[in-house]
């Protein structure tokens, strides 16, 4: 037996530098599907300890790789915020996590929470009944946008009732699951 679990953490190589990262967004996940909130002491702690680990494991570059994971994690999230999509503790959470990845697995990150985060909303409106609902009137607000471009753009479709939205610290937990599980780069 333990020789398996050697076999697996050595297995893993580089990857087990992604250990405190994967327990941070575990850490994220729980709160924030317990509270809908993603506390900024954790978010700063993180981004604090995230910049601390690159400077201490890389230095100077190390550091820099860090700060560029972070603007690109807050850069990511940024614009879904502003548009009412996502809460600021996600976005918060992205850069914080960026600077413990560096910038180019924080774009890894971001797909399989992109991913993640798909799943999760078409389970919810599978679990709330209204996923049909919901392609029935997009399709018809596509339909009108192509077959009646001579009368104009149509109005977006009418407003949907108002729902829960999703913890989004589970899709970026499920992320870094499958970063930490199928890696980045080669």
């Amino acid at each position: 037996m333990t020789g398996s679990l050697i076999d697996t953490v050595g297995g893993m190589g580089s990857r087990w530098t992604l250990l405190v990262p994967l327990a941070i967004t575990l850490w994220i996940a729980w709160g924030d599907i317990k509270t809908r909130r993603i506390p900024n002491y954790l978010t700063l702690g993180a981004a604090l300890a995230g910049l601390t680990y690159n400077l201490m494991s890389r230095g100077f570059p190390g550091l820099m790789d860090g700060f560029l994971g972070m603007l690109l994690g807050f850069a990511f999230l940024i614009l879904p915020y502003i548009l009412g999509g996502m809460g600021a503790g996600d976005v918060k959470a992205l850069a914080a996590l960026g600077a413990w990845l560096g910038p180019q697995l924080t774009v890894f990150l971001f797909c399989y929470m992109g991913i993640a985060g798909g799943i999760i909303a078409l389970g919810c409106l599978v679990w709330q009944g209204i996923l049909w609902e919901r392609i029935k009137r997009y399709w018809n607000f596509l339909l009108n946008l192509i077959l009646c471009r001579s009368g104009g753009v149509p109005g977006a479709p009418c407003a949907a009732p108002i729902t829960d939205g999703i913890p989004y610290g589970v899709a970026i937990a499920m992320g870094m699951v499958i970063l930490v599980g199928v890696g980045g780069p080669p």
